[in-house]
């Protein structure tokens, strides 16, 4: 049968895809690192297909869960069910595939649980639904394979930590099940096959590379701007860019971003090409319509964020469009493959640096991919708020043995070195709260049965509100978009007296936006300009605005990638190295010139530090190049020192590249090698910790994974601002009374590792100790200069940017005026 279907279609199996089958069917795991388009998951289904095609026909046998499919993206699992429907109808294989996500209605996930289908494709999140709920070990049991697609994105993620604790659940109820990780970026793959496999040996699967990718970076004959992150510069080039494809999928950093260049591409769109746009926010119902239409080939374009990232297959797509950096080759390399799909085929790919130093970025990413060479996240230890929530999944699920359940989790990679006090800890958290809060009921989910000495849900009620609330990815607070009807508003062709309505859902926009709103202000959202009406409860409703109004744009919490540690040093290598400014947009190539001349340029183990007067204050700015986390964290530990040294700083803004701190008083008298000194990660960032709201924020989180605090309960819905009361009570009160408890400590770890980036700050400080370039300054360094633009995270335009490129400037002239080398053509002046 399989062979005859291969051979009507000219097809073989390639090596790989053979090895995966051998493998499968000998019980074997395996973990398979294949380039885009060379067939990986027909690799990881196939051996699921054939065993499927020996089993007797649907309606003879008992309905049995035979392969789970689990995917990153609900879009992604769609696009597979798609790809495994026609063989299977073609080879006559009498099979139920289907899809379970968020946006499954309920009637239709009651029916999986009671009639499973042969084929499960479904998220990280419903696996953990699923777990939790009641009888769960029966749906699983006769279990043959799981599948994790694209599974570098999710390990080393908290998301990952909940796929571990429930693959290792699925191997208590299912033990001879096989587990097949699919990915074609994966920087460690033993770490990775770590992950997938802990107990078994030798699982990689390597298939040999495709085509190398064809990447170009714009040389913009327009003037490249010093700072922003628009690149509206570019967009005649990128429009010119799509006319010239058949299919072009324009990825964006973030949601605000994508609005800003649809908006853009609109303007300039004379063709009235179809351009469609694809981002998180929008209405479910608009993104499929949206991907339905790629499948067709309907649209020339589409402007999209990471929700298109991964696997999905668009034959047609001909180019691969990333508007500004990409911040790591390995996710720049995950999105060139959306380009042709075809493993024989150079997938070809357009960088559109938005200013001068993501020219420098976007080259270093260009080079990293013609290497192959690839950045990721390490390996992490698992966070104790995942535990704590997959501890109460299994207990709306049955009753369980603790020790029994400690081997389990303990057998997991993320969660190898917990030790058992940690985790009786995390029990003790479920069941009570811990010691400060054990006094308050609402704490008790789970209980000991002192008979069997079994735990279990409190009750149903406990059980139900956990499965209200599994998962890991916690937003904003979020409002739902809509156009309003009835009163005096005029929507879409309808109007009418009486009270406002709400009516066609366009998607969902952060809380703390809309209060920022006053009636009558426009904001631009789903590719439109919108006009704020009011607001109905949870529903923000709107009306279309002219097109001739200014929007504000929103802003989305999380949205921005960090600049990878791999790409950073790289940059730092292309700007201490002159050989290689011949490479470069000669924009860029002059702007490098004029900061050598005008002050200096550090070798990659040196820190240039540079302090300057400007406008009645005084500026410390340096260049460490190692992310914007990393930075804003060091930029808070800074601010501290100065004031303690007298300098009355005022405030600090961070970038990818660079840090400035302005206050009052002059700065070139700094002691900088004290007060770059590593112990600034000792009391200093302890006691700003202890004042800081970002720890608040983190243990908001961690909160809410946990169980401690529900965002959704049966009948209700808490509001953003709710959520945060609760949440800061509770912090408040645990550290005072329990300053150990395991939630605190989850938040610190977390803050640590994520938002403020201490092991790569730690790694800057130690690189830079006795290296530090000092370079005290009359006016502005060039380099300084995006920076000053983007002071109170606001751009400065008009007037005020020359004034500042003027003054950049000034340097260089009166340097050129006492006879020494002539400036460049392009200096500001």
């Amino acid at each position: 049968m399989f062979a005859g279907w291969f051979a009507a279609r000219g097809w073989t199996l390639r090596e790989h895809q053979k090895q995966l089958l051998a493998r499968a069917m000998a019980g074997r795991s395996s973990l398979l690192i294949a380039p885009t388009g060379a067939g990986k998951t027909l690799a990881g289904f196939l051996p699921s297909l054939v065993e499927l095609a020996e089993i007797a026909p649907r309606p003879q046998r008992a309905h049995k869960l035979h392969t789970l499919y689990i995917s990153p993206l609900k879009a992604l699992a769609g696009d597979v069910l798609r790809n495994l429907t026609t063989p299977c109808a073609e080879m006559g294989l009498q099979l139920r595939i289907e899809t379970r996500t968020g946006d499954t209605p309920p009637s239709k996930r009651q029916r999986q649980r009671a009639n499973p289908p042969d084929i499960l494709l479904t998220t990280p999140e419903q696996l953990c639904l699923l777990i939790a709920s009641a009888h769960a070990h029966v749906f699983f049991a006769d279990l043959r394979a799981v599948i994790i697609d694209e599974i570098h994105a999710l390990a080393a993620t908290k998301r990952g930590d909940l796929t571990a604790l429930a693959l290792a659940r699925l191997q208590t109820w299912a033990p001879t099940h096989r587990r097949i990780g699919l990915s074609a970026t994966v920087a460690d793959p033993a770490a990775l096959a770590d992950w997938l496999a802990p107990t078994q040996n030798d699982i990689v699967v390597t298939a040999p590379g495709g085509a190398e990718p064809i990447v170009d970076v714009l040389d913009s004959g327009e003037r490249i701007p010093w700072a922003g992150h628009t690149g509206r510069h570019a967009m005649g080039e990128v429009y010119e860019a799509i006319k010239a494809h058949k299919t072009t999928l324009v990825f964006v950093n973030t949601r605000a971003q994508a609005e800003l260049t649809f908006q853009e591409l609109w303007r300039l769109n004379e063709d009235t090409l179809p351009i469609a746009l694809h981002h998180g926010s929008l209405d479910v119902a608009q993104r499929k319509r949206v991907e339905s239409a790629m499948g067709v080939g309907a649209l020339r374009a589409v402007v999209c964020t990471s929700t298109l990232d991964l696997g999905i297959d668009w034959g047609d797509v001909d180019l691969v469009i990333q508007m500004g950096a990409p911040k790591g080759s390995a996710r720049l390399m995950q999105r060139i493959g959306r380009a042709n799909h075809r493993w024989d085929e150079a997938s070809r790919a357009l960088l559109v640096p938005t200013n001068r130093f993501e020219v420098l970025e976007c080259r270093a990413a260009k080079d990293a991919v013609g290497e192959g060479a690839l950045d990721g996240s390490p390996a992490r230890a698992g966070g104790l708020d995942c535990l704590a929530q997959h501890i109460m999944g299994v207990a709306c699920s049955e009753p369980f043995d603790a020790e029994l359940l400690w081997r389990e989790i303990s057998a997991t990679q993320p969660y190898r070195d917990l030790d058992h006090l940690t985790f009786e800890r995390v029990i003790d958290l479920v069941a009570t709260g811990g010691y400060a809060l054990r006094a308050y009921d609402r704490y008790r989910r789970i209980v000991k049965d002192l008979k069997t000495g079994l735990w279990r849900a409190r009750d149903g009620r406990a059980a139900q509100q956990h499965r209200m609330n599994v998962g890991a990815i916690i937003e904003e607070p979020m409002l739902t978009v809509r156009y309003g009807y009835g009163g005096s508003e005029a929507v879409k062709g309808k109007s009418g007296k009486g009270p406002l309505r709400p009516g066609r859902k366009l998607g969902q926009i952060e809380e703390y936006f809309i209060e920022g709103l006053a009636p009558g202000d426009t904001f631009l959202f789903a590719g439109q300009i919108l006009r704020f009406i009011s607001l109905v409860e949870t529903d923000a409703l709107v009306a279309p605005a002219p097109q001739t109004q200014a929007p504000k744009i929103p802003s989305y919490a999380g949205g921005k990638f960090p600049l990878s540690t791999f790409l950073a040093d790289r940059v730092r290598q292309i700007i201490s190295n002159p050989e290689k400014w011949p490479a470069l947009p000669v924009q860029v190539r002059e702007w490098l010139a004029l900061q050598k001349r005008a002050s200096a340029i550090a070798k990659p183990n040196q820190l240039l530090v540079e302090t300057f007067p400007r406008a009645g204050k005084y500026y410390l700015v340096c260049y460490p190049f190692d992310g914007r986390l990393a930075h804003q964290t060091l930029g808070m530990l800074l601010t501290r020192r100065l004031e303690r040294a007298g300098k009355k700083p005022m405030g600090f803004v961070a970038s990818d590249y660079a840090i400035s701190v302005w206050g009052l008083e002059p700065m070139g008298d700094l002691d900088l090698g004290d007060l770059f000194h590593p112990d600034m990660l000792g009391d200093d960032l302890e006691s700003w910790l202890a004042e800081s709201a970002l720890m608040k924020r983190t243990f908001r989180a961690c909160a809410i994974i946990a169980g401690l605090i529900e965002r959704r309960s049966p009948g209700a819905e808490k509001s953003g601002r709710q959520v945060t009361f609760s949440t800061d009570l509770i912090y408040d009160v645990l550290r005072s009374h329990e300053p150990d408890h395991v939630l605190l400590q989850a938040a610190r770890a977390d803050a640590a590792g994520g938002l403020l980036d201490i092991s790569r700050l730690s790694d800057l400080l130690a690189r830079i100790k006795g290296r530090i370039v000092h370079k005290d300054l009359a006016v502005i360094s060039p380099f300084a200069v995006p920076l000053m633009l983007e002071v109170g995270r606001e751009p400065i335009f008009g007037a005020a940017e020359e004034a500042i490129l003027r003054e950049a400037g000034e340097g260089m002239i009166a340097e050129a005026r006492a006879g020494h080398q002539p400036l460049p053509d392009s200096a500001p002046a």
